[in-house]
């Protein structure tokens, strides 16, 4: 089984997050900033939608990722090897080893590649003995590579590669010899010579022997040699049917446009596939010195590293942006995944200094400025959070943060916080507004209580829920009897859960909500708010009631004694 940093476990159950979800957390924006190759941000995005609740997963990857953010100069040196090993990955010959019988240009292609992955192999090797790594995911890489090498014999490789590329490199050019008929075209070639210079401006050939030798003798320089001999060349038919080839004649004219290979021109096609199967046979011996080494390695797969690569992408391009975030002065730590239970009292979240992400955004200078953080944690007592407060003051903003709080720690990842301790989630779902064209159909009401629906089906007591303002847009009286009942429905699975709302009265009847017969409990949760101003804060407390519509009012200027001033 191949090795990863980032599916130790292959046999876990791991759902996928939907891209609605990614959004409503504010997570697409910032994957988008990681990265600005199209196929990085594909893959890495794809990476962090795989959520899987064993604690033992986020842990590993929480590992490797402290290992390679810490240890800056191991990340330049895999990124200088990514270059040469997805060249191997997308172009190499051994892609297409099974389509043809490689030939002398494929062979020797493939040489070249088995060169660049031993040195690969080395090179990983190297850098990982030279890092300062506790990991269990990079420790276990760092053998795993070890042992590559030796099971496939690489002292052995490295000598057989070294020897053939020394007898390899001496054939800078081969002579031939074009018969032509009374037309003066050409209607057959023979090798004359195999040499080890290339041609420049040696004298011209003034006459051909018409001996034919057998065997490859590479020849001292291009000057001509009294007993050079003409070998006529014969390869087999290129015609998948297996027609008779004859070699096209062409007038001396015509050669240079042959030198031009058209994927539109059959022809011209034909004479070059012909020209190589004539390379063949003038390199019978090296080809075949070449395909009895290489064939004792044919088990060597160059996917054993290549796949691990775009792994060590999604970490390191990760540590790049919380790397330049920190030297920013924003806060990052790293997560801690605990097995449920673990926690005295029952807690599943213990969250400190916590903030959106997003909001670094929107400092685009050399320094972060002042961040609103917060403290949360869930737990028996606080499963369900009824979210209150002033429109504008930030419920939003701390509804999306929890969201990218396990988003991020479960992939491994440092989360914006001094401080996060939780117990992973299997999924994470989000019912915020939706889109007015969505709600054609059923109306916005039906709609909400339809997706609702879906996401509580597919929920269990391990999931994440965010409610964003759901069944706020129907009357309050209606709004109020759905959301109470979906609340009790929340604390009987025991979902965790943020309900961000504006009404008020379901806060206020928590008791009402709450059921003895459910250890999971919901708790009033508002934003702080002093003299009118907000303050982005959060706490467990009482909701303010209709003192914030006083706020608005007042913010806008239509209380009654500001319109009738």
């Amino acid at each position: 089984m191949k090795y990863s940093l980032l599916f130790p476990n292959r046999n876990l159950d791991y759902k996928k997050t939907s891209d609605l979800t990614v959004h409503d957390i504010g997570m697409d924006s910032v994957l988008l900033k990681l990265s600005e190759e199209k196929n990085e941000q594909t893959y890495i995005t794809n990476v962090m939608k795989m959520i899987t609740a064993d604690p033992e997963n986020a842990r590993f990857r929480s590992d490797v990722f402290d290992d390679i953010y810490r240890n800056k100069e191991m990340r330049g040196e895999l990124l200088e090897l990514l270059d040469k090993v997805d060249f191997l990955k997308e172009y190499g010959s051994y892609r297409h080893d099974n389509d043809h019988d490689p030939g002398v240009w494929d062979l020797l292609h493939r040489l070249e590649e088995i060169n660049d992955y031993i040195e690969s192999i080395g090179a990983i090797y190297g850098c990982l003995s030279r890092a300062d790594i506790h990991s269990e995911g990079l420790l276990g890489l760092k053998k795993y590579v070890s042992d590559l090498y030796e099971d496939n014999g690489f002292e052995g490789l490295k000598k057989d590669i070294k020897n053939l590329r020394a007898d390899t490199s001496c054939l800078k050019s081969v002579t031939v010899g074009i018969n032509l008929n009374e037309r003066f075209e050409a209607c057959g070639i023979g090798l004359i010579s195999i040499n080890n210079k290339p041609f420049t401006k040696a004298p011209l050939v003034s006459h051909f022997m018409d001996k034919v030798t057998g065997k490859d003798i590479i020849n001292e320089g291009t000057d001509w040699k009294e007993g050079y001999r003409f070998d006529e060349i014969t390869a087999k038919s290129p015609y998948s049917d297996g027609r008779e080839f004859i070699p096209p004649a062409f007038s001396p004219l015509a050669m240079m446009s042959l030198m031009k290979v058209s994927e539109a021109d059959d022809t011209t096609r034909t004479v070059t596939n012909y020209m190589d199967k004539i390379t063949d046979r003038m390199l019978s011996q090296t080809v075949k010195h070449l395909r009895n080494v290489l064939n004792r390695y044919t088990m060597l797969t160059v996917t054993d590293i290549t796949d691990l690569m775009p792994e060590f992408i999604f970490y390191i391009r990760w540590a790049e942006y919380i790397e330049k975030m920190r030297d920013k002065g924003a806060a990052f730590c790293k997560p801690l995944a605990k097995d449920p239970g673990e926690s005295e009292g029952s807690f599943s979240m213990e969250a400190e200094g916590v903030y959106n992400i997003k909001l670094l955004a929107e400092h685009s200078g050399d320094t972060i400025g002042d961040i609103v953080t917060n403290c949360l944690d869930f737990s028996d007592e606080h499963t369900l959070y009824i979210l209150t407060g002033a429109n504008m003051g930030g419920k939003t903003t701390i509804t999306q943060t929890i969201g990218q709080l396990f988003f991020m720690a479960q992939a491994g990842i440092y989360v914006p916080a001094t401080k996060f301790e939780y117990v992973p989630v299997d999924d994470i779902f989000t019912h915020f507004p939706a889109d007015e064209d969505k709600t054609m159909d059923l109306g916005r009401l039906g709609e909400e209580c339809k997706r609702f629906k879906e996401i509580y089906e597919l929920s269990t007591e391990k999931s994440l829920m965010l409610l964003n303002e759901t069944f706020s847009t129907t009357s309050f009286e209606e709004g109020y009897y759905i959301a109470r009942d979906c609340s009790k429905a929340i604390l009987r699975k025991g979902i965790r859960t943020i309900y961000n709302t504006h009404m008020h009265k379901l806060a206020m009847e928590i008791d009402s909500i709450n059921d003895e017969q459910y250890k999971a409990k919901a708790a009033s949760l508002v934003v702080k708010a002093k003299e009118g101003r907000r303050l982005y804060e959060v706490e467990v407390a009482p909701p303010k009631g209709l003192s914030y519509a006083r706020d608005i009012a007042e913010k806008y200027g239509v209380t009654f004694e500001m319109l009738t001033k």
